[in-house]
């Protein structure tokens, strides 16, 4: 009577650490998924680490925390840490435990502090459903939270829960993390990214007091500032400072940023602040406390500043995370009470204690019992400096914004920032408040584009018109405006010119925009009756010219929606994104479908190398031929005849054979024209001199099929 019952043990438990072995080793580490449809360009990966470390990944190097990812103006192009991660500390029968996800001087597996492995995938989903914008559309799902969704899950043991996976001093909690991120377009909640953390006790034994953090590894840098292909260009790590920032809201309650700057912000490249806030979970604020600690890169010795020295061992660390560094006094210190010598900074925010149930009356003491979970959330928030001078509330009051967004969001629909639930409080049908409630502008325009010799006309549909409020409950819509690329150099550094605003011509909204109404934008047919016009399958029902665009060069297009703003909430007309919906294109000759006619050209002709359009080096050259049919083969030639290149055209070709054009942007081009980057077919650049090119039309539903017309253009280098 008792083998049988063993053997049935015995049985489960190969089974299930067979299928655990199956399971763990069926997820790779994923560390190329980024949030892009905001401001902010977070790595998040499947193993609890945050940024990539400026790596190449599939021969490019995406954001790491990058703040603005998406403008075309390169000061504002800011990173801020090659990695950050998650810190999880608790007490096990008295031993203190942490996991970590990356330590100092860690960057691979099986290393100590590198303590999380991957137990699932990332699963992506949004609430965007616009087919304007597909490249995020596509994970449409009526479940999603934000703009993008980030789902995974984590582990910091192997095959059981006390299976330490051969990483050297690695004590498991045994404790699974679920992370959710969360991520927005809107204009006022894109510099932020929220990370939702579920920790779930998958062990035996109680765990008290866990506290949770994330250690960043921040620099906040430019790569553009020097060239970064250079010896040390691109950035430094020694010219940072931290600070803890527990200013007050104006709810009265303490913000608790910990944050980092580039001292001098290099000469304007680099004027942006990283900051990392904990904003909620299922333990509620007063009885959490926020802590802040700092040190430099891999000195656990710190001479200059004893207490401000790396943690070595789980005791040590699990001390960081449930208490904050003491303030300093003296010149060596800034009038925060942080030292003052600028150096490669490592901080660590955490906020603690967390449990399912509190272990004392006045809840100073929280457990997690066996298969229980607790909740902390907490967000990467992003801001440009506000003036240029010295480290201040008032060079920070962008990052108070971007945060108060982040708790705003959080918050939800409960109006008690202090997260405290009343007996009166309404409860979604988990029980829990309805969070992650944003007002919002109207959706971004389902907008097309069709590029022409020197034109460009802009397409959208009224898609944003029927948008009811999620705060007001009111359709709210007022009107469209249409940008374009900067025309002119200001002061302002503005990226976009606003070529048009049109907004609703109503006797009740007098006082908002200029009551165009949408005549001048809107299609009509020949009858004077409104229209629409079909491309690629969509019909779009407003359309706006914009003329005198010279060929060949990069241009942009963004059309936005705004409401009327919400006087009862104390809201502003807010604008939908003006980067959800950016639309890259070349204009230039279109292609004849019919009869090739006319001769094809070079442009600029003559081509005067180090033109000011030009990038550095030999590769980031570029002319263009024009007048060319759908498909097209071109050889060019020396005088002597001797073969240089040959191009294969067609009326889909995006320039990505080409340096210059960034085929991640996508740009649309007329069809009609083939960029060349002035290298030869066997890979070197070619001489000052005379050339001769060939056009063969290969379009065989042309009546000029294969027939060839010749040109010749002059490199002065």
């Amino acid at each position: 009577m008792i083998k049988k019952p063993l053997y049935n043990f015995h049985v489960l438990l190969f089974t299930v650490l067979f299928f655990s072995f199956i399971y763990a080793q069926s997820f790779e580490d994923i560390y190329d998924k980024y949030t892009s449809v905001g401001q902010l360009g977070l790595t998040v990966t499947n193993f609890g680490v945050l940024g990539n470390g400026w790596n190449k990944i599939n021969g490019r190097i995406l954001p790491s925390c990058q703040y603005k990812q998406k403008t075309e103006i390169l000061r504002d192009q800011v990173e801020h840490f090659s990695y950050a991660g998650l810190w999880i500390g608790g007490v096990v029968n008295g031993q203190r435990r942490v996991s970590t996800a990356i330590v100092d001087g860690v960057f691979e597996s099986g290393q100590e502090g590198f303590e999380f492995v991957a137990a699932d995938n990332i699963e992506i989903t949004s609430s965007i459903s616009s087919t304007s914008l597909d490249s995020i559309a596509q994970y449409f799902s009526p479940y999603a939270i934000s703009h993008q969704d980030f789902k995974t899950k984590f582990q910091d043991y192997g095959l059981i829960p006390d299976d330490n996976m051969n990483i050297p001093n690695h004590t498991p909690l045994g404790i699974d993390i679920r992370l959710e991120s969360y991520a927005w377009n809107f204009s006022f909640a894109d510099a932020f990214v929220i990370l939702n953390y579920y920790i779930k006790n998958v062990s035996d034994q109680t765990i008290e007091n866990i506290y949770a953090g994330i250690w960043t590894d921040a620099s906040v840098a430019n790569m553009n500032y020097t060239n970064k292909y250079e010896p040390g260009g691109g950035f430094t790590w020694y010219d940072n400072l931290d600070g803890y920032d527990t200013s007050i809201d104006d709810s009265e309650y303490s913000r608790d940023i910990a944050y980092q700057y580039d001292l001098d912000g290099d000469d304007g490249w680099a004027q942006s602040y990283i900051g990392i806030t904990w904003l909620g979970g299922n333990v509620h604020r007063p009885y959490v406390q926020s802590n802040y600690n700092q040190w430099v890169w891999t000195n656990s010795n710190n001479s200059s500043y004893p207490v401000y020295s790396m943690p070595l061992t789980d005791y040590e660390r699990y001390q960081k995370l449930s208490s904050s560094v003491q303030k300093g006094t003296g010149p060596e210190y800034t009038t925060a009470g942080y030292p003052n010598e600028p150096n490669s900074w490592i901080f660590l925010f955490s906020a603690g204690p967390f449990g399912s149930i509190p272990a004392e009356p006045d809840s100073s003491v929280w457990e997690l019992p066996p298969g229980d979970s607790c909740n902390v959330v907490m967000a990467v928030v992003t801001a440009k400096w506000n003036g240029t001078d010295d480290d201040s509330p008032m060079r920070r009051r962008s990052l108070h914004v971007n945060s108060d967004w982040a708790q705003r969001a959080y918050n939800g629909e409960d109006k008690n920032r202090n997260n405290i639930l009343d007996e009166d409080e309404d409860l979604d049908e988990d029980g829990e408040i309805d969070r992650y409630i944003l007002p919002e502008p109207p959706p971004v325009p389902n907008m097309a584009v069709d590029v022409d010799d020197q034109v460009v006309t802009v397409y959208w549909q009224g898609n944003a018109e029927n948008f009811i409020d999620p705060i007001s409950r009111e359709m709210d819509f007022e009107g469209y405006r249409i940008y374009g690329a900067r025309k002119t150099v200001n002061d302002s550094n503005e990226e976009f010119t606003l070529l048009g605003e049109f907004d609703l011509a109503h006797t009740n909204h007098m006082g908002i925009g200029y009551n165009t109404g949408f005549d001048f934008i809107r299609i009509i047919n020949e009858f004077g009756q409104q229209d629409s016009v079909e491309i690629d399958g969509n019909f779009y029902h407003y359309k706006f010219v914009n003329n005198h665009v010279k060929n060949g060069w990069l241009n942009y297009y963004a059309v936005t929606a705004y409401d009327r703003g919400d006087l009862d909430a104390n809201l502003a007309s807010l604008e939908s994104s003006v980067y959800a919906n950016r639309r890259y294109v070349y204009p230039g000759v279109k292609p004849d479908a019919v009869q090739w006619e006319g001769e094809p050209s070079v442009y600029p002709n003559p081509y005067k190398g180090q033109a000011r359009w030009d990038g550095y080096g030999s590769r980031a050259q570029m002319i263009w031929f024009s007048n060319l049919p759908r498909k097209a083969e071109i050889r060019i030639f020396t005088l002597a005849g001797d073969l240089v290149d040959i191009l294969d055209h067609d009326q889909e070709y995006q320039g990505s054979d080409v340096y210059n054009i960034d085929e991640y942007k996508a740009p649309q081009l007329s069809g009609g024209e083939h960029a060349w980057d002035l290298i030869t077919r066997d890979d070197q650049a070619i001489a000052s001199g005379l050339y001769l090119f060939t056009v063969k039309n290969l379009d065989n539903e042309s009546l000029s099929y294969g027939k060839i017309k010749e040109g010749k253009f002059l490199i002065i280098k």
